[in-house]
């Protein structure tokens, strides 16, 4: 079965056929660093992310460039309210979006380009868009001339006339744009703020162009997959197709992917309604909305379990509830560290839990099905569930009935099946849950020990000793189960 994905560009899924074989490349809008990254952002990147690993584990190379957009508004806005400047604020906020990137498993970029880094490209692409008739300038100003590109409207489905009506009542003077629906490609300098020289004097530039000139200059004229947020397709994707396709004569980009919109309680996450959530507030347990921390995969399992075009509403209960799902998936996750000796599996296999399973394995059957139908995850993710919560029932035999009911042989392929379907979409247990941690130090000889010890004060009748042992290894983490036949089982809770 190929993979296919949803081209906004023709409104409908396509099989995925990449340029080069075997090679994709791939943008995605950046941040504008001007402020913490917020769960619209946790959204986007995290279905980029998956839309990368899952290329990957199809066997494409995939070169991914997101940008950083270090020249705005508001980063100016900024700095002028914390005394400060763009560069400072610029750096502050790129190293935090890093941090709450990392905490939610994305993956880092093979490149982040920069606008201030690009300058010279910028002034190469509106220079020819302006040798074509494309571009025109006014009053140390240049504007993008809209009715020269006769497709545009063609990702968002808007008619040139439509825009044009609509912005019939604004003050041409005011801008001296020779139509409303034309954009700048260049701003004019303004007093005390930062400014670049260029052919139609100094000025920085136009958010749309930032773009275009980023894609050309590290991927080429033409790329496979361009990726946003679904508020981006008007003007800015918009913007972006008629500025690369009228300098270059080529497509853009193949394959337009756009993700579904986020709200907080039904409502559109804004600071004017006071429901704006910063990624760190929600982890951190300062969001109002669920006053705890919130562990950052079960907000990357919330954020998978809805399919990547489709709203995404946060709610109290939605996260709360993805909380409890996580429980389950990690337990499956850690079912060969809590289980594996008992099953006396080698420890290589434990150690070593991402062999990949074969292509006729039915669970990756399933999980590919899934995935090759426009990146679904919620049912690739009802495989890793199926996965571990079968894991988990044979984990409660174990520690109760002393056995399970499948093999060993049959135990270990289905973990790893789940510890490799898992790193497909970016799940991993955090170090801090790992096997150690949980039990506080304790590895299984010293467990062992204890237990034993535990056992001779049971013969001699030394309740009170037993009593002190099974608590002491409860506080840890280990739950101690006395079976009928006099035996001991012990599982990590």
């Amino acid at each position: 079965m190929p993979l296919t994905l949803h081209n906004t560009l023709i409104k409908r899924k396509q099989p995925f056929t990449p340029i080069a074989p075997g090679r994709v490349t791939m943008y995605c809008c950046g941040v504008t660093v001007y402020d913490d990254c917020h769960l619209g952002h946790a959204r986007s990147y995290l279905g980029w992310d998956v839309l990368r690993r899952y290329l990957r584990w199809r066997g494409y190379g995939v070169h991914y460039v997101q940008n950083f957009t270090d020249i705005d508004d508001k980063i100016l806005n900024r700095a002028k309210a914390e005394g400060t400047t763009m560069v400072a604020v610029s750096e502050r906020y790129i190293q935090r979006y890093f941090e709450d990137m990392h905490h939610l498993n994305v993956m880092d970029a093979d490149e982040y380009p920069r606008v201030t880094e690009h300058i010279g490209a910028i002034h190469e692409l509106i220079g020819q868009l302006a040798a074509k008739g494309y571009a025109y300038a006014a009053g140390g100003d240049v504007y993008y001339q809209v009715e020269q590109f006769a497709n545009y409207g063609q990702l968002s489905g808007r008619s040139l006339a439509t825009m044009q009506a609509g912005a019939s009542g604004r003050d041409l003077a005011a801008t001296a744009k020779a139509n409303p629906a034309d954009f700048a490609l260049w701003k004019a300098a303004k007093p005390d703020e930062p400014a670049w020289d260029s052919p139609w004097g100094p000025g920085r530039p136009g958010w749309h162009i930032e773009c275009s000139a980023m894609i050309r200059a590290r991927l080429g004229a033409t790329i496979d997959i361009h990726g946003g947020g679904g508020d981006l397709v008007f003007p800015h994707h918009e913007n972006e197709i008629a500025q690369s396709q009228a300098a270059n004569g080529k497509p853009l980009a193949n394959y337009w992917l756009h993700n579904g919109m986020v709200t907080v309680n039904g409502e559109k996450m804004s600071k004017s309604l006071g429901n704006f959530t910063t990624i760190r507030d929600l982890l951190d347990g300062a969001w109002v909305g669920y006053p705890q921390p919130v562990d950052p995969m079960a907000v990357r399992l919330f954020v998978l379990q809805g399919h990547y075009r489709k709203p995404l509403d946060f709610t109290q209960d939605a996260i709360a509830a993805s909380i409890n799902s996580w429980q389950t998936l990690k337990a499956g996750l850690l079912f060969g560290d809590r289980h594996g000796v008992a099953l006396a599996w080698p420890a290589a296999n434990i150690q070593s839990p991402l062999q990949a399973p074969g292509p006729d394995d039915p669970w990756v059957e399933r999980f590919q099905a899934a995935m090759d139908d426009d990146l679904n995850t919620p049912g690739a993710l009802a495989v890793l569930f199926e996965l571990a919560k079968g894991l988990q029932r044979e984990g409660n035999r174990l520690v109760h009935e002393g056995k399970p009911q499948s093999s060993p042989d049959r135990l270990l392929e289905q973990w790893q099946t789940l510890m490799h379907l898992a790193q497909v979409l970016g799940f991993e247990v955090p170090d801090d849950s790992d096997t150690d941690a949980v039990s506080g130090d304790l590895d299984d000889a010293a467990i062992a020990g204890l237990i034993q010890q535990r056992q001779i004060a049971r013969q001699q009748r030394d309740f009170a000793t037993a009593d002190e042992i099974r608590d002491q290894l409860a506080a840890v983490g280990i739950a101690v189960v006395d079976q009928p036949d006099g035996a001991v089982r012990w599982h990590r809770q």
